[in-house]
């Protein structure tokens, strides 16, 4: 499963329960075969966690998903960067608009998975040695931005 076709994915799931009252993850699994997306409930599973979906009770009594106080970025992926940057992360250099990010050995494969899945904006892609990523940012002024996110996020 690329990332690329797992965004689509999630996006759909999103307009999905914008637009209808999704009880269960069975409910979700049907919706997003009628919108073309063969998955199981095991990943419906994965993807509510990862987009931080909420089950909220409406006042006929019954539950439905929806996002955690309406924000599109997974709260629970964002929670996955800190930890990987605090726990491996061990440096950051600038480049013009690419930057690299040490790491221990081993460890950059985790920080870059958990990068990616964050969507930090101005993030075009990362590439993970065995102890360093490079991040490829649309500019300079998004560099700026996400080294200082990362920056923050590092932090104990």
């Amino acid at each position: 499963m690329s990332p690329a076709h797992r965004k689509l994915r999630e996006r759909a799931i999103l307009e999905i329960i914008r637009e209808l009252p999704i009880r269960t993850q069975a409910d979700l699994v049907r919706a997003l075969k009628r919108r073309g997306y063969e998955v199981t409930q095991a990943t419906a599973s994965r993807d509510v966690r990862r987009l931080g979906l909420v089950k909220v009770r409406e006042a006929d009594g019954r539950s439905r998903y929806t996002t955690n106080g309406g924000e599109t970025a997974a709260p629970v992926s964002r929670r996955v960067l800190q930890t990987t940057l605090r726990e491996f992360a061990t440096d950051v250099v600038r480049g013009d608009a690419l930057f690299t990010i040490r790491t221990h050995s081993g460890c950059a494969n985790a920080v870059a998975v958990a990068l990616d899945e964050a969507g930090m904006d101005g993030v075009i892609a990362t590439l993970a040695g065995d102890d360093t990523i490079l991040v490829l940012a649309r500019n300079s002024k998004d560099r700026e931005d996400i080294i200082r996110e990362i920056e923050e996020l590092s932090r104990p």
